[in-house]
């Protein structure tokens, strides 16, 4: 269940804080009408890596519509060695 809270609960900041878990952030609202999100800051990294992947796989999802695909063969020729290193 979503923890809602008025902005107004921010005067006693403390205990808006204390709702705030990784799973579990608290959803700020202004005049009835959702406002802000408070997140702990290793939610919010994870979030905004998880948004950083999602574009970067767009653009060669972009890249690949444009350009054209590799076949599996070809990336193995240029990124995989035949040999292995140090046996």
């Amino acid at each position: 269940m979503p923890n809602i809270k008025p902005v107004s609960d921010l005067r006693n900041y403390t205990e808006v804080l204390k709702s705030v878990s990784s799973d579990s952030p608290v959803f700020l609202t202004k005049n009835g009408r959702g406002c802000y999100v408070i997140l702990e800051m290793q939610e919010y990294e994870r979030k905004e890596a998880a948004l950083k992947l999602m574009k970067e796989l767009e653009k060669g999802r972009i890249s690949g519509e444009k350009e054209g695909w590799h076949s599996l063969d070809e990336i193995k020729k240029e990124f995989i060695i035949s040999k292995p290193i140090g046996i």
